[in-house]
């Protein structure tokens, strides 16, 4: 029987935790507890994805998730996204507002620079917007040249800063997909927090060679697309389970700290008219929750460090 190399274990970084140096390892439970304002106990952050899917796809180094389906040109789902932007979102407009919730809003810069009746209205409501990449279908990966995806985290980032007015501090990856570096350019290019690290259901600091970014928790388990279009599960099912989530995180915060309920939905899914009415359901019950706090990533975050150190 074959013996295991000496050198086996010998790499860098090894540690107790994580093997690596991108942040500190940390139980959850053994955290500072976070109070959230007027008593809160949750703090609710709907993240709305305005995404644009191109419509001769490249795919690489993967087809994206929501991405095209069938041979060039697939018209069936480039034209549902597309709905999802002239249609699904004034929708969703209406229902946040009916129930007074604060949204931020991830947008793809190419849509930016496609729509801008579409930034107008973002604007003029005076909504966050973090920029979600440059579209869908420019991935950021391992391998990729570094001085490509300097070039894309760039020209995402002053685009979209530049159309909206807004100076632009979150950022989530499309498909939450990253190379070793996208964490290091995001720094260099202003960005205070992002959205691509799904590990931890609370803020923590994130290690890059220019300073520090905060990873944001914003679930995966709960994004609409993942859990209608992907596990093939109900819009009532996903209403479910966000509710479920919810009372376990209530549970939580009442013994442990303020929680974050993270809700990543896209017009273009949950804002059929078939499922339309169990956002307006699952809105009207969390924003009518008195330990419900709605509010903005970038409020959510400033309130986690004002409580840190």
């Amino acid at each position: 029987m074959a013996t295991l190399d000496k050198n086996y274990l010998s790499y860098s970084h090894r540690s107790y935790g994580m093997d690596h140096d991108r942040y500190e390892w940390s139980m959850l439970t053994d955290r500072k507890p976070i109070n959230w304002p007027n008593g809160k106990k949750v703090a609710l952050w709907v993240n709305v994805g305005l995404q644009f899917f191109p419509l001769n796809q490249k795919g690489i180094p993967f087809k994206v998730p929501g991405g095209m389906t069938k041979p060039y040109p697939d018209l069936r789902h480039y034209s549902l996204r597309d709905y999802g932007n002239r249609v699904g979102i004034y929708r969703f407009f209406k229902a946040l507002d009916t129930y007074n919730i604060t949204p931020t809003f991830a947008m793809n810069t190419r849509l930016a620079e496609r729509l801008p009746y579409l930034v107008g209205k973002l604007t003029e409501r005076g909504d966050e917007i973090l920029c979600h990449g440059y579209d869908m279908d420019k991935l950021h990966y391992g391998g990729q040249d570094i001085a490509e995806e300097n070039e894309l985290v760039k020209r995402a980032l002053d685009g979209l800063r530049k159309l909206t007015g807004q100076d632009i501090k979150g950022w989530i990856s499309p498909a939450k997909n990253e190379s070793k570096n996208t964490p290091d350019i995001l720094a260099t290019n202003g960005i205070e927090y992002f959205c691509d690290w799904a590990n931890d259901e609370m803020p923590y600091d994130f290690n890059t060679k220019t300073g520090k970014l905060t990873a944001m928790p914003l679930s995966s388990e709960l994004d609409d697309h993942f859990v209608i279009l992907n596990n093939l599960h109900s819009a009532k099912d996903w209403f479910n389970q966000v509710e479920d989530a919810f009372h376990f995180l209530l549970n939580e915060a009442n013994t442990e700290g303020g929680r974050i309920l993270s809700l990543n939905i896209h017009p273009w899914v949950l804002g059929q008219p078939h499922r339309i009415h169990y956002l307006e359901k699952i809105l009207e019950f969390l924003g009518n929750h008195p330990d419900v706090w709605p509010a903005s990533s970038s409020n959510i975050l400033s309130t986690w460090k004002s409580q840190q150190g």
